[in-house]
């Protein structure tokens, strides 16, 4: 009775001990998030519309 006393907590920490399974571990995918930059030079339109009407204004001032 004693050996199977002692057997019992060896058994339930060999069951936690391989408790683990074969399937494959569901791992989320890294989200990242990417800046891009443009290489169109839309930032130079407004400078130069507002050149534009600037000289307008200039040239058709009296």
């Amino acid at each position: 009775m004693k050996k199977m006393l002692a057997a019992v907590p060896a058994a339930v920490a060999a069951n936690a001990a391989i408790a683990g399974t074969l399937a494959e571990p569901i791992v989320e995918p890294e989200i990242v998030v990417e800046t891009s930059s443009s290489s169109s030079s839309a930032a130079i339109i407004v400078p130069l519309l507002f050149l534009a009407a600037v000289g307008v204004a200039i040239w058709l001032a009296p």
